[in-house]
């Protein structure tokens, strides 16, 4: 599988509610840093991110840049919330590194997900 193939099989995994078969694609060491989140760790981000993975409704990737290991991929994020249902743009840079991720930079507009989070 290719880098690229490895993070759209995640992303895919995960936004499809597959959280244990995107985690198979997390290394251990796995670093995340996102506007919301920040983890040191596979374990840290999958308990950090699962209301994330609950809210999350599917994907499409609309371009990945690939750099060796590195893969930029800009998608959009369906997501569902009890306030209503959206899409947020995404982009995400990730290194790969024998078909793991070890680490992903997340970048999106926070007011766009505020918007579609319950009041109170």
């Amino acid at each position: 599988m290719s880098n690229a193939d490895v993070f759209r099989t995640y992303l895919e995994r995960f936004t499809g509610g597959d959280v244990d078969g995107a985690a198979e694609l997390l290394a251990d060491e796995f670093r995340f840093d996102g506007p919301i989140l920040q983890a040191n760790s596979k374990a840290e981000f999958l308990a950090g991110a699962s209301s994330a993975a609950q809210m999350a409704r599917g994907c499409a990737i609309r371009h990945q840049w690939v750099d060796g290991e590195a893969v930029c991929s800009f998608y959009d994020f369906q997501l569902a919330t009890p306030a209503g249902a959206g899409t947020i743009p995404m982009a995400e840079w990730a290194v790969v590194r024998g078909g793991k991720l070890v680490s992903s930079r997340l970048i999106f507009d926070t007011a766009a997900m505020a918007a579609l989070m319950p009041a109170g």
